[in-house]
């Protein structure tokens, strides 16, 4: 999927078929659902599932927490605003945005 229709599926109401656990959790969170994006991202132990763990964790405000999952991804512990972060995020998992 690239990133233009993964942005543009935030519009339905639930996320597109065959996204990978990392995705869902990205998607879940820009929906406003913190517990099924955490349930999502921790589903998986892949290093992209950890750092959208990271970044849930941030959002949530565990710092701690957030850089456990920034080493387990493989990533230094980011800083920028959210919503940037989360840009990154999902443009490295698709095509870019």
């Amino acid at each position: 999927m690239d990133f233009k229709s993964f942005d543009d599926s935030l519009t339905a109401e639930q996320p597109p078929e065959g996204l990978n656990s990392a995705l869902l959790g990205l998607w879940w969170q820009a929906k406003g659902d913190w517990a099924r994006a955490h349930q999502a991202a921790q589903s998986d132990t892949g290093e992209d599932a950890a750092w959208v763990h990271a970044y849930l964790h941030r959002v949530e405000g565990d710092e701690s927490n957030a850089g456990y999952w920034y080493r387990r991804a493989g990533r230094p512990h980011c800083s920028d605003p959210l919503r940037q972060e989360w840009r990154n995020i999902a443009g490295a998992l698709t095509d870019g945005p």
